[in-house]
């Protein structure tokens, strides 16, 4: 993920992605770069609008954390309190072990 991070920190600087670049950046952050996953990363680049790419991810991403924003869903809810049930079950259970 932090190979993916530089290429951001890159694009938005304005700084062309390079894998001298993407290494530079890496190592001020103290990450030890692998020269084969910034090939990887420089030749998956190669052609791809980031600002049309996050522009629409943007969306999706919105998306995926509005039910998590929701609250719990009533099944959740009804298993932590069965959990809970349990769990003052076996703790008046166990104090009867100590009178």
């Amino acid at each position: 993920m932090e190979y993916v991070y530089a290429a951001l920190v890159l694009h938005k600087a304005g700084k062309e992605i390079t894998e001298s670049s993407l290494k530079k950046v890496l190592e001020a952050a103290g990450v030890q770069a692998d020269d084969g996953r910034l090939k990887a990363l420089v030749a998956a680049l190669q052609g791809v609008n980031i600002d049309e790419a996050i522009k629409n991810a943007a969306p999706v991403a919105a998306v995926a954390a509005a039910p998590a924003a929701g609250g719990a869903k009533p099944e959740a809810k009804k298993e932590e309190k069965k959990e809970e049930k349990k769990a003052e079950e076996a703790a008046a259970g166990l104090g009867s072990l100590f009178g």
